[in-house]
């Protein structure tokens, strides 16, 4: 009888600790619907405000709706030719048509454009031809546009308007690596007069690496410096190495370029102080954008590296000196491997930061020490060419999340020797 009790017993508590359970989950069920509730709101505005342009920004980078549309005719008749030889009487009906429709609608011009991208001369081809098409009528139009001009009776022009007349291509993201598509449809680099991008990555990239070292040698000490410092004189320091990072970047370039000018006060101290016999050329070349660019992203590296030697405790160096161990062993064994996270973090940031400046070389640097991001604004603001822009932001893009991916997985290594 008690046996049955005590089963009966243990049955009831089974039952009662499978509703508390399932109680337990609905509340946690309710939670997590409640935080995603309220950051719904701030996940909309990012998406909306944020991603949706950049997505949009960059899909430019492929986007060739332009073809389609102003040559649809064209387009149509040249899928099916398989780039030999000459296309069919058709694609030259096609193309008088397209034409003559563009000019009613003056589209020749974006037309023109574009083309002119993939193939310099298309400009003057499409414009030279829309301006002479009342020469064809009631003639064969293979006849009449190469009468008009002889390009149109070679392949190469024919095998390019058939390369780029899909609503999507590859040619802005080929062309910002200097690459570009054969007639036979190929790819290979452009010719060594053309090139241009690749040698300008290399050159961002290289900028970029040597401002993240001079803030690695010139904060390292410094935030050594605060992190051992009183905090009342910390304080005050650290509002020193701030104020760059609260000044408009217009106008911390701008100081850099009266400082730096031949008669300026960087050249009057060193020639007041004997260290130079005559001024520097620290204006329009690689060392004033180094310097500017420093003092600009130099708080970005202290801050992070500042706050991890701040939490690494003095009693651990203090028992390595105690041990016998030299203050140079002591820092590099003890010290300085603690202190990685935070260099790796600054010199992240720094580096990030530096690939997309724009500003700083634009006025302290001279021709050759242009970046990438000059070019995205030069493309988008002036030569209204979006889809080249588009592409060179997107490189910039993958660069950022490959450093990125890096930086994680070097931080997790470091973690594990660690642990």
């Amino acid at each position: 009888m008690a046996e049955n009790d005590g089963a009966g017993r243990r049955s009831v508590d089974d039952g009662y600790g499978q509703d508390l359970k399932r109680e337990l989950r609905q509340a946690e069920r309710q939670e997590k619907r409640r935080a995603i509730g309220l950051l719904l709101p701030a996940l909309l505005l990012v998406a909306i405000t944020f991603l949706a342009p950049i997505g949009l920004y960059l899909y430019r980078a492929i986007d060739n709706a332009i073809m389609p549309e102003l040559m649809p005719q064209t387009t149509a008749a040249l899928a099916a030719w398989d780039g030999a030889g000459l296309p069919p009487d058709a694609a030259y009906d096609a193309l008088l048509a397209d034409l003559a429709a563009g000019k009613e609608t003056q589209a020749l011009g974006r037309l023109a454009r574009r083309l002119n991208y993939s193939r310099t001369g298309f400009r003057e081809l499409v414009l030279g031809t829309g301006r002479n098409l009342a020469a064809v009528e009631a003639r064969p139009a293979r006849e009449a546009l190469v009468e008009i001009d002889p390009r149109w009776g070679q392949n190469e022009w024919w095998a390019t308007i058939k390369q780029e007349s899909g609503a999507i291509t590859p040619f802005y993201l080929l062309a910002s690596l200097d690459l570009e598509r054969a007639p036979t449809g190929e790819i290979e680099r452009v010719a060594p007069e053309q090139a241009l991008y690749v040698l300008l990555f290399i050159r961002t990239f290289w900028i970029s690496a040597c401002v993240t070292a001079l803030c690695f040698l010139l904060g390292y000490p410094t935030a050594y410096a605060l992190s051992l410092l009183p905090a009342r004189i910390t304080n005050l320091l650290m509002i020193l190495v701030m104020i760059p990072f609260w000044t408009s970047i217009l106008v911390r370039t701008m100081a850099w370029a009266i400082m730096l000018q031949e008669s300026g006060p960087v050249n009057g101290a060193l020639l007041w102080a004997g260290i130079i016999a005559e001024p520097l050329p620290l204006m329009f070349n690689r060392a004033g954008v180094l310097i500017a660019m420093t003092h600009v992203l130099l708080p970005f590296f202290i801050l992070p590296l500042y706050s991890v030697m701040k939490a690494i405790p003095a009693a651990q160096t203090r028992a390595a000196s105690s041990l016998g161990a030299h203050p140079l062993l002591v820092f590099c064994k003890v010290y300085f491997p603690q202190t990685v996270p935070g260099v790796a973090a600054g010199a992240l940031l720094v580096f990030i930061l530096a690939l997309g400046y724009y500003i700083t070389p634009a006025i302290v640097g001279g021709q050759d020490d242009q970046m990438v991001s000059y070019f995205i604004a030069l493309f988008t603001n002036q030569t209204i060419n979006w889809g080249q822009a588009a592409a060179l932001g997107a490189w910039l893009l993958i660069a950022t999340f490959v450093l990125f991916a890096l930086y994680s997985r070097l931080v997790g290594l470091g973690k594990m020797r660690l642990a």
